[in-house]
C-alpha cells in the first residue's frame, strides 16, 4: 500500500490542499479562497474561523479528487501566511478579533510610540528586524489595546496569541496543542533569533504577555495528532511547520549557505540562505531564521516586498486594465521600447529596503504617448526592480560574487517577467516545473521528520526552465536608475507633502 502526505498552504488569498506519494511526487491539488476585509482606512483583515473550515474543506476536495484510501495518509504538513497575527480565548477557543494581515499597517502608531520611547535599536538588536507595523507584535499589541474582549483574556490567563500557524495546529488538534515553529516566530518582533526564546523584553515594550506565546517547535517535529476534523480514519502527525516563505526556501532546495529564493506571491519574500551563524546587514534587508530542523538552525537575509503579485490582481481588479492573469505578458511585449514610464507600487507604503509605510503609490515617467500597454508593462516590471532592489543589497552583505535565483509562484509562469527579472540581475532565474513550492517545501519536511520521505530522493526529482540575461549591462543600468529615480521621486514628494 502506498503512504501519502498531505500539506496545506494557508496563503493571503487562499488555501492549498496538496496530496503527495511516497516519493514526493505531487499527486492532487485543491483551493478554497477566502474573503479580503477591508475597510475604508486599508487595514486588512481575515476570518480565522472561515480560513480553518477551508483548511478542512481543501482537504476533503483533494481526497476527493483524488479517490486515494484516506486511511493511506501518514503525516500533515504546514506552511503559512507569515506576520498575520490573532488572538483567541484558551478556554473558549474563538478568535476574540478577526486576523489582522501581514499588509495591514494599523500598528504604525504604535510602532511610533515605541520608537519614541527609544526601543527601536533595541528591536532591531535582538530580533534582526526593524521596528514595523509589518511585524506580528505590533498588530498583537493593537489587538491587546483596542479589543476589550483581548484584554479581559490577558488579565485572565485565558488569552493566545499567535500566527496563522499556531491557529490551525490549535484546531487541527482539538485545542491541545499551542504551539509555533521558529520560522514564523522569528517573525513575530517578540523572538530573539540570538537566544532563540520569547524575548522578555521585547513581550514588555509590545504590552504582550509571554504566557499567551504558543510553545517554540523544530519546524520538522511533531506538533500534535490530528484526524482533520474526522476526514481520517485514524489520528496522524502534524510534523512539518513552516512560514510559507521558509516552506519554499526547504521545498526549492536551499539548504546551503549563499542559495537564493524567491516567492512571487500577493507579496514577495527573497531568502538567502547564510548558514548557522546570523549576518547583521543593516542595509534594508532583514535577519531570520531559515528553519531550526533536526536541532540545528540556520539563518536567512531577508527582503519583504508588500505589492507583487498583487500589482497584477490590481491591473484586472481595480482599474480593469486587463483581463486575465496572461494578458500582461502580451502588452508587456507591444509596449514602446522607448517609453520611460514606472510605476512604484506603494498601495500599503513601501516594504524592503525602504520601510517606508507612510507612501503611496504612483506611476512616473508619462509622456502624451504613454498608453495601455506602457503602463501595464511598467506595473509588471515594478516587480522585477523590486526584487533586485534586494538580491544587489544580499549580495553585497553576503559578499557573494555570483548569484542565482530559483523561483516560485503564480507570477513566474509570466515569461515576459522572469526574463526581465533575469535582465535586471544580470543572472539566471530559475523556474521550477512545479509552482507549489510553499506547500511543497511542508510536506517535505513533514514527510522526512516522520520517516516517510527519502531526502535525497525528494530533492533530486525538481525540474527547472532556466532564463538568462539576454539584456546588455549598460541598458540593464540605464532602466534600473531609472527605477531609482522614480522611488526617490516618490519619497520625496511625501517629505515635501509633511512639510
Amino acid at each position: 500500500m502506498n503512504n501519502y502526505v498531505i500539506s496545506v498552504d494557508q496563503s493571503t488569498q487562499g488555501t492549498k490542499a496538496l496530496l503527495f506519494d511516497s516519493t514526493g511526487k505531487l499527486l492532487q491539488r485543491a483551493d478554497r479562497r477566502h474573503r479580503q476585509i477591508i475597510n475604508e482606512k486599508g487595514w486588512v483583515e481575515h476570518d480565522p474561523e472561515e480560513i480553518y473550515r477551508n483548511t478542512v474543506a481543501a482537504v476533503r476536495d483533494v481526497l476527493e479528487k483524488s479517490g486515494i484510501d484516506s486511511g493511506a495518509v501518514r503525516c500533515f504538513g504546514i506552511s503559512n501566511q507569515r506576520e498575520t497575527a490573532m488572538a483567541w480565548n484558551r478556554k473558549t477557543g474563538k478568535p476574540v478579533f478577526n486576523a489582522v494581515v501581514w499588509q495591514c499597517a494599523r500598528g504604525e502608531v504604535i510602532c511610533e510610540r515605541i520608537t519614541a520611547e527609544g526601543h527601536a535599536d533595541e528591536i532591531q538588536a535582538a530580533t534582526g528586524l526593524p521596528l514595523s507595523p509589518y511585524f506580528s507584535a505590533a498588530k498583537l499589541a493593537w489587538i491587546l489595546e483596542n479589543v476589550q474582549e483581548a484584554k479581559e483574556a490577558a488579565e485572565s490567563g485565558d488569552l493566545c496569541c499567535g500566527t496563522m500557524d499556531s491557529w490551525l495546529v490549535w484546531k487541527l488538534t482539538g485545542g491541545r496543542e499551542f504551539r509555533t515553529d521558529y520560522s514564523n516566530a522569528s517573525r513575530t518582533q517578540l523572538f530573539n533569533i540570538t537566544s532563540l526564546q520569547w524575548d522578555d523584553s521585547l513581550c514588555r515594550i509590545f504590552g504582550i504577555p509571554k504566557q499567551s506565546l504558543g510553545e517554540l517547535t523544530d519546524s520538522d517535529e511533531l506538533f500534535g495528532m490530528t484526524d482533520l476534523d474526522g476526514l481520517l480514519p485514524h489520528m496522524i502527525p502534524i510534523h512539518g511547520v513552516l512560514g510559507d516563505s521558509h516552506g519554499a526556501l526547504f521545498g526549492q532546495g536551499c539548504l546551503k549557505k549563499g542559495m537564493m529564493k524567491t516567492t512571487y506571491g500577493t507579496g514577495s519574500s527573497i531568502m538567502m540562505n547564510i548558514g548557522e551563524k546570523p549576518i547583521f546587514a543593516h542595509n534594508g534587508v532583514v535577519t531570520s531564521l531559515a528553519w531550526k530542523m533536526d536541532g540545528t538552525v540556520q539563518y536567512v537575509l531577508e527582503g519583504n516586498i508588500n505589492y507583487t503579485g498583487s500589482v497584477i490582481s490590481w491591473l484586472k481588479d481595480q482599474v480593469g486594465m486587463i483581463r486575465d492573469v496572461a494578458e500582461p505578458v502580451q502588452l508587456a511585449e507591444e509596449a514602446n521600447p522607448a517609453d520611460h514610464t514606472y510605476l512604484v507600487p506603494a498601495f500599503s507604503g513601501l516594504g524592503a529596503p525602504y520601510w517606508r509605510s507612510d507612501v503611496s503609490a504612483a506611476f512616473c515617467g508619462m509622456t502624451r504617448t504613454t498608453g495601455k500597454a506602457e503602463l501595464v508593462r511598467a506595473a509588471v516590471a515594478s516587480i522585477a526592480y523590486q526584487i533586485a532592489d534586494i538580491v544587489f543589497l544580499m549580495k553585497e552583505a553576503s559578499g557573494a560574487e555570483k548569484t542565482e535565483l530559483r523561483v516560485d509562484g503564480g507570477p513566474t509562469e509570466n515569461r515576459w517577467l522572469m526574463q526581465f527579472q533575469s535582465d535586471m540581475l544580470q543572472s539566471d532565474v530559475y523556474v521550477p516545473q512545479a509552482q507549489e513550492l510553499s506547500g511543497i517545501g511542508a510536506a517535505y519536511a513533514a514527510g522526512i521528520g516522520a520517516g516517510v520521505f527519502n531526502a535525497d530522493e525528494v530533492f533530486s526529482g525538481m525540474r527547472y526552465h532556466t532564463f538568462t540575461p539576454k539584456m546588455g549591462k549598460a541598458e540593464q543600468n540605464e532602466k534600473y536608475q531609472g527605477w531609482k529615480n522614480a522611488v526617490r521621486m516618490v519619497l520625496r514628494t511625501e517629505k515635501e507633502k509633511k512639510e
